[in-house]
């Protein structure tokens, strides 16, 4: 059986209709390229109308890191919902482990993320992802991440 590679760019609506996030917490805006079972990699705009900005020091607005890492295990699980087919209406993947998560590069408004997302392995309904974040071409945020399929 052959797996066909999903259209792309993947759109925020097709993205909507995959994952539970919704705004102010969805914080990836397209897939860019995805490779079931390997990697996927998808982008942010981030722009000053964020809402964590009026409280993220208002006068040197910076995005959150716990956010930055929060949008790697989003891009986690979408390549995890490609790979394993979409999901069942009581079916979730969680956010269930972080590691050696690392931030270099501060996220201002006006910066393009580009998430990288490639796996490293899998054991029942575990996954685990290693992901960067970076902005033109250099690296801002990078962590290992454990994503859980669950049924609720």
């Amino acid at each position: 059986m052959t797996i066909q590679k999903p259209k792309l760019p993947i759109n925020i609506n097709e993205i909507m209709k995959q994952i539970p996030h919704k705004y102010p917490f969805l914080l990836i805006d397209r897939v860019i390229d995805i490779e079931e079972g390997k990697k996927i990699i998808t982008k942010k705009n981030v722009t000053i109308n964020e809402p964590f900005f009026m409280g993220h020091f208002p006068e040197w607005p910076v995005m959150p890191g716990v956010l930055i890492v929060e949008a790697l295990a989003q891009t986690a699980g979408i390549l995890s919902i490609h790979t394993h087919g979409a999901r069942k209406g009581n079916e979730l993947y969680f956010f269930a482990a972080i590691n050696n998560a690392r931030f270099k590069k501060q996220v201002i408004p006006g910066d393009t993320l580009i998430f990288e997302v490639e796996l490293m392995n899998t054991k029942g309904g575990m996954a685990k992802y290693k992901g960067t974040a970076s902005v033109d071409g250099v690296l801002a945020a990078e962590a290992e991440l454990m994503i859980a399929k669950k049924e609720i």
